[in-house]
């Protein structure tokens, strides 16, 4: 059995599956998965708890399995969350660095220039959480609160694009940061699920958010990239320029939808409309689709009729066009298709759907691919399935947590780590 200390869970409590992801960590920090566990999810809809007893039992489930792959006892998870309710956007907080505040002159560096004195002072790690929490003092419905302060870009004295303001000297702090925020008691309500089972959470984490840290390298967020993860209630998107979180969305729109229209076209039962898509479905309605038919055996006494293959993937195709013309449009209005110089990535049980890659390409002009979890080692059986990224993404999430020093932070040893938890990792 694993160092418990070194074990970290991401869960994911979708709506159609639950899955749990245990990680371990080595002495360097690097993540492995080394255990997954899954089950079918009843009382959750559109990425919500709507039968606690009944989503309960799942959790439950997919915990166990868990436990038994790793062969550890899971004591706390990373949660994931999602919902039409959680929103994101940019905001920017300010401090001045008070000339009250300044070094006395016995502590002043040889070469210190004597204006620089006179106009501001050094930069100290309580000023970055200063600026910050102003940055989050914003004006949010009462029912709801931050779920994530996403660092951006600092700013001093009207310099851009600083990534670590500690050490520099200047008058006004600045700091770009964007929010993600949620109603209070919908963020909860998972939170007490999991509590009842006698399991602590660590933290809570937006799924598309975790999704993101599974997909993208460093050099594909400075490149600029769009991620969304086509569940099966809920679509949540992440876009990231020039290596920061620039924008977030959640549609309350999925996989069950499709197979919601599925049901209504074709005039079949939801479960029949689901197998239907998942044996015969398509992004695109395939060349060789049109005049071919499929047999659905007799049902309740009732004949046995057939389906039109072509009027199916066409159905299917609509609802997924206009999944990616919503979020297009978004993007459109923020002007942000035009940093997405790395392309989309897709995740998710719906990536599983064929062509899906080459209708959002299609909507997107951008190139598209199927997203591969990347820097994390273990389980070839669950790294290369779209519909566990999520849940791996909360694992990632946490690992890199785990590797934040409250204290003296950043060793000198470690510049690199440094600048990309400055950069990559929400502040809370």
């Amino acid at each position: 059995m694993f160092d418990h200390s070194n074990v970290i869970v991401g869960l994911e409590i979708g709506t159609s599956k639950v899955c749990a992801a245990v990680g371990e960590l080595n002495a360097e920090g690097a993540l492995t998965i080394v255990g997954l566990g899954q089950a079918p999810t009843t009382g959750v809809r559109k990425g919500e708890i709507v039968d606690s007893a009944q989503a309960e039992e799942c959790v439950r489930h997919a915990i166990v399995e868990a436990e038994k792959m790793a062969n550890v006892e899971i004591r706390s998870v990373y949660l994931g969350v999602s919902g039409a309710h959680i929103r994101g956007f940019n905001n920017r907080g300010t401090h001045r660095l008070q000339a009250a505040d300044r070094e006395p002159p016995g502590r002043r560096v040889a070469n210190e220039d004597a204006s620089d004195v006179a106009t501001g002072r050094e930069v100290k790690p309580e000023d970055v959480e200063d600026v910050v929490k102003n940055a989050k003092a914003i004006n949010l419905p009462m029912e709801n609160s931050i779920l994530h302060a996403v660092r951006q870009d600092f700013f001093l004295d009207g310099q851009d694009g600083i990534t670590n303001p500690v050490g520099m000297l200047g008058a006004l702090l600045e700091v770009d940061v964007h929010v993600v925020h949620g109603v209070t008691n919908r963020l909860h309500n998972p939170v007490r699920l999991v509590k009842g089972l006698h399991l602590e959470v660590d933290e809570i984490v937006f799924n598309g958010l975790a999704a993101s840290l599974a997909l993208l390298t460093n050099e594909q967020k400075e490149l600029g990239a769009l991620v969304i993860d086509l569940g099966g209630g809920t679509t949540d998107y992440v876009v990231y320029a020039n290596g920061i979180v620039t924008h977030t969305g959640v549609l309350a729109i999925g996989g069950d939808h499709v197979s919601n229209d599925l049901g209504h076209g074709l005039k079949v039962s939801l479960s029949r409309a689901e197998k239907l898509k998942r044996e015969h479905g398509s992004a695109l309605v395939d060349e060789t689709a049109k005049g071919r038919v499929i047999p659905l055996p007799s049902d309740l006494g009732l004949p046995v009729r057939n389906v039109n293959l072509d009027h199916l993937q066409r159905i299917m195709s609509l609802r997924l066009e206009e999944i990616f013309q919503i979020i297009a449009q978004d993007l459109e209005a923020q002007d942000l298709v035009h940093h997405l110089r790395a392309g989309v990535f897709i995740c998710g049980g719906g990536a599983r759907i064929p062509h899906i890659a080459e209708l959002a390409g299609s909507v997107f002009r951008l190139p598209v691919c199927i997203g591969q979890t990347n820097s994390i080692s273990g389980l070839k059986s669950a790294l290369n399935q779209p519909e566990f990224f999520t849940a791996i993404g909360l694992a990632k999430y946490a690992s890199l947590k785990n590797r934040k020093r409250p204290a003296n932070r950043f060793p000198p040893v470690l510049p690199v780590l440094k600048d990309m938890l400055y950069r990559y990792l929400p502040l809370f």
